[in-house]
């Protein structure tokens, strides 16, 4: 099971995405605040872009391999840090990245006292998202697409004298992170699920029962919405109380629910991708039957999770959005 960001229930592993949606890089697992006004430049045009000086620690890591794929870091070590540096090492030709963005990136985590590898994956980041780390906000803010960014991280600025178990990080350790900014993802609209939709039968605090149509699957992102609510309406980065049903089309089996439990609290960035997409735009108050194909769920089969491969259904009511 995933580590999960949700901070009033382990959220299953069923509806969470990988490592953008894990505690491992909140400023409320470490109690590191976002920078300071101070830091931030005072013209306009750069109101959002944060001042990240360079420094000996980030300019004396040498990276090596393809932008994008699975790298390779030299630096002295221990590196000791005393203060976030950024050192920009390939600048790219692309658009700038900005707050709201969701930025496709290669991150690659180092630690500052062995060099070894303890993240290297491809992933998302919400760009503005005030619960991001600037440890890693440092990677990808105000970056032309295409970058190469080492940052060089005093313990302080990460995870302090608690360290990460879950990574293998040590109290009072730093560490060197490498960004390569891959680009924007684009919004993810659904479609709307009009012709043979599914049918949903609710029952109160008890689980729904979802009848699914006959014939295959549609390999298209589609929503019909049941009931519309008329409160608050969800916006990307909101985090939504809910609860939901969790079906596999390809078995007609429920893997996963929050029916019988307590309703999930959790961001739209924070989910697998079609879940996500499937909240944004809609009311508090809503009833809604989402299906999603595996480029938008866990991936096409072969991908290591025991959903990859397949079409998944939920079931979804909106109780609450912060």
């Amino acid at each position: 099971m995933k580590l999960s960001l949700a901070p009033r229930r382990v959220v299953p592993a069923a509806v969470l995405s990988v490592i953008a949606a894990s505690a491992l890089l909140l400023t409320g697992c470490t109690g590191v605040s976002a920078p300071a006004a101070s830091d931030v430049s005072a013209s306009p045009a750069a109101a959002e872009c944060t001042d990240y000086p360079s420094g000996a620690d980030s300019e004396g890591v040498t990276v090596a391999g393809s932008f994008g794929e699975a790298i390779t870091a030299e630096f002295s070590t221990p590196l000791a840090g005393t203060a976030l540096q950024r050192t920009i090492v390939t600048e790219g030709d692309g658009e700038l990245t900005k707050s709201g963005d969701l930025v496709e990136l290669r991150i690659t985590v180092f630690k500052g006292s062995t060099g070894e590898s303890v993240i290297s994956e491809k992933t998302s980041f919400p760009l503005g998202d005030a619960q991001l780390m600037p440890a890693f906000v440092a990677g990808i803010e105000c970056m032309p697409i295409g970058s190469r960014v080492v940052t060089a991280v005093p313990a302080a600025d990460l995870y302090g004298d608690q360290g990460n178990p879950s990574l293998g990080i040590e109290p009072g350790e730093s560490a060197v992170i490498v960004s390569d900014v891959l680009g924007v993802e684009q919004p993810i609209v659904p479609a709307a699920w009009t012709q043979n939709p599914p049918t949903v039968a609710f029952n109160g605090e008890e689980a729904p029962v979802l009848t699914l149509p006959a014939g295959d699957p549609s390999p298209d992102l589609k929503l019909a919405v049941i009931t519309p609510g008329d409160g608050a309406t969800v916006a990307s980065g909101d985090t939504v109380t809910l609860n939901y049903q969790g079906t596999n089309w390809n078995t007609g089996e429920i893997f996963d629910q929050s029916y019988g439990k307590q309703p999930l609290v959790i961001a739209t960035n924070q989910v697998v991708k079609g879940f996500g997409a499937a909240l944004v735009g809609q009311k508090v108050g809503s009833q809604l039957v989402v299906t999603m194909p595996p480029a938008l769920g866990y991936g096409e089969a072969g991908s290591g999770h025991e959903l990859a491969g397949q079409t998944l259904v939920f079931v979804i009511e909106i109780i609450g959005v912060e």
